[in-house]
């Protein structure tokens, strides 16, 4: 048996994202959720997924909404009306400008937030969209202080450690001609013996916050679609696919 870890990352996006990924663990194959804890629709995506056996992450961010540390404590990752700098500035940034110091006031946090809203340790530690080196030693510290899973960014194919394992991981929503369902087959139809292959979603339906803040758009519903199609958990099941948590590995 072949086992593939599928996670859902962004719930408290928006009420839609929420809505979609709630689809996606109630009706689909999804049992890792990767949770946005500084987002003003959080609680709304926690309580749709209250009573369900999902692995919750925190999915720490830095680019999108709001910050819980004081903006004025934290200059380099916010805007002097007091929200993230978007995705798009760190991307176009030639040096990495996010303060070490500073980037593990808001990671802490929001670690203590996800404890608080949820009643537990996060099943694992993690960020959304922005590579920086210094977000991820934050994230690295962070993690090693609470003694929780720390998953490192990998998206040139390059597996990442967790626990004597390495993850091989997949994320190809945002590429031209996005088949999610090709790229759950190629994931889980590729061995490996020293770990297991990732395939990390972004499921979700489309409300106007969404269109206006994200630019990943469309492939939200085709996920929430093949995540829960027939065809899908059929197809796992005919070829001796198991989805584990990460909390498994």
């Amino acid at each position: 048996m072949t086992k593939v870890i599928v996670r859902a990352d962004d719930l408290g996006y928006s009420e839609a994202v929420n809505l979609g990924i709630e689809k996606t663990v109630k009706d689909g194959i999804i049992n890792n959720v990767g949770v946005m804890v500084n987002m003003p629709t959080t609680q709304h995506g926690l309580d749709l997924l209250a009573g369900t056996d999902v692995c919750l992450g925190c999915h720490t961010v830095i680019c999108a909404g709001r910050p819980l540390t004081d903006p004025k404590l934290i200059p380099s990752i916010t805007t002097p009306d007091g929200y993230f700098k978007p995705s798009k500035v760190y991307r176009s940034a030639k040096q990495d400008f996010v303060d070490l110091d500073e980037v593990v006031l808001e990671i802490e946090a929001q670690y203590q937030r996800f404890v608080a809203l949820t009643g537990q340790k996060p099943g694992y530690f993690e960020g959304h969209a922005v590579v920086s080196d210094n977000f991820i030693k934050g994230l690295q510290l962070v993690a090693e202080k609470h003694d929780v899973r720390f998953l490192n960014f990998s998206f040139d194919g390059t597996p990442t450690p967790l626990n004597g394992k390495k993850l091989y991981v997949a994320m190809d929503s945002m590429h031209p001609n996005y088949d999610p369902l090709a790229t759950l087959k190629r994931m889980a139809m590729t061995p490996h013996s020293d770990g297991y292959g990732v395939m990390i979603c972004h499921p979700g339906y489309l409300d106007d916050y969404i269109l206006t803040h994200s630019s990943l758009t469309i492939p939200r519903t085709q996920e929430v679609a093949m995540l829960c199609d027939d065809a899908t958990r059929n197809w796992l099941k005919e070829n001796d696919i198991e989805l584990i948590r990460y909390d498994e590995v």
